[in-house]
């Protein structure tokens, strides 16, 4: 299969003692003074206990007969496992494949794995997430958040169709699909797409070998999630693949109303590099600058909701600083607001998770009309 390396773009220059600079130089003297360490503390390993046993343990009590002909408890144990999905997927598996659990990279790697016990696939995650969405956030043809399917416009810089008008009233059927097309097909698709674009060799893994490897995760995912309990719950088939789908619906859909009101509002600016009609690459603004007027955080504090979603209504700072991990974020967002206040650069914030909704919702209207 040809390769074709992936049209790329350049980010001004950082100055001397810029936002950029000025920030890092304020983030490390406040660890410094602190004397606490960047990477996870005891309650980042409690609520990552937590976040596990909320998945497996409600599966342990289904897959071994318990509460057997009880609907309701049945279905609620698929409730649990949905939330624990959650948990997992934004406090536990996200922070790990960042590299923030610990300076190790053996322990990241194997907690990381979770995302294979959940039906995920690390490598093209990393390449998603870490490689494109954090580097060339909101960029159109480089960030693969934006690179959804052809129903939904996440971006003026994209194609417009007339069905786009409804979108803000059908993106919730596509979102709660979302770890169901994850857990099925994206990967697959994913592994080819980055094939061509070079971009599994810095994984190092062939297509073939991606191929093979996301097969084998995929066939022991259903394998236990689907296929064990319909012999060993004492429920009927039906209600297993019901519940299946009620633990996707959720969790798709729980997870896309927290990504998407950071990024996809009318505050995010969608820039593109200076001339790209004639085929330029330079970017106007500096990554750090670049970042933040793309970004936003919402609902903050250190309360449940901070606590559940693994930090990423700080969705300012994750962008700036990947290899923290989240149980830090309260404390480094003032930091980051009176950095950005100085330099003039905008610093967005919301100051609900219903308000941040609100602006998500009123985006894709936005973007619906031509």
């Amino acid at each position: 299969m040809a390769t074709k390396k992936l049209h790329t773009v350049r980010f001004a220059a950082n100055k001397r003692n810029s936002f950029h600079n000025t920030l890092m130089e304020r983030i490390n003297r406040y660890f410094e003074q602190k004397g606490i360490s960047r990477y996870a503390n005891t309650k980042m390993w409690v609520k990552t206990t937590v976040m596990l046993s909320l998945y497996f343990v409600p599966y342990v009590f289904m897959v071994t007969g318990f509460g057997t002909g009880n609907g309701w408890l049945f279905f609620g144990f698929w409730v649990l496992m949905a939330f624990g999905m959650i948990g997992i997927g934004t406090s536990v598996m996200h922070d790990a494949n960042h590299g923030t659990y610990s300076p190790n990279r053996k322990v990241n790697r194997f907690i990381g794995s979770i995302l294979e016990v959940i039906g995920g696939y690390s490598v093209t995650w990393k390449i998603q997430h870490n490689q494109l969405h954090h580097t060339y956030t909101n960029i159109a043809g480089l960030d693969d958040d934006l690179d959804s399917i052809k129903y939904l416009r996440f971006s003026p810089r994209q194609p417009h169709y007339w069905f786009h008008r409804y979108q803000y009233l059908y993106a919730w059927f596509f979102y709660s699909m979302m770890t169901l097309f994850w857990m099925t097909a994206k990967d697959y698709i994913q592994i080819v797409r980055y094939k061509q674009h070079d971009l599994l060799v810095r994984h190092h893994v062939s297509m073939g070998q991606a191929i093979f490897r996301v097969t084998l995760y995929k066939l022991f995912y259903y394998g236990y999630i689907v296929v064990l309990p319909i012999f060993f719950s004492g429920m009927p088939w039906y209600y297993v693949v019901g519940g299946f789908m009620v633990m996707h619906i959720i969790a798709g859909l729980v997870l896309s109303c927290i990504f998407q009101p950071s990024h996809i509002v009318e505050t995010s600016t969608f820039e593109l590099p200076v001339g790209a009609e004639t085929g330029g690459k330079e970017m106007e603004d500096p990554w750090a600058i670049h970042e933040v007027e793309n970004t936003t955080d919402f609902a903050p504090g250190k309360g449940f909701l901070t606590w559940f979603i693994g930090g990423l209504n700080y969705q300012i700072e994750h962008h700036l600083f990947t290899g923290i991990c989240h149980v830090h974020y309260p404390d480094l967002a003032p930091i980051v607001k009176k950095t950005a206040d100085q330099f003039g650069v905008i610093y967005h914030v919301e100051p609900t998770f219903w308000k941040a909704l609100r602006g998500h919702v009123k985006m894709l209207k936005k973007l619906g009309r031509k």
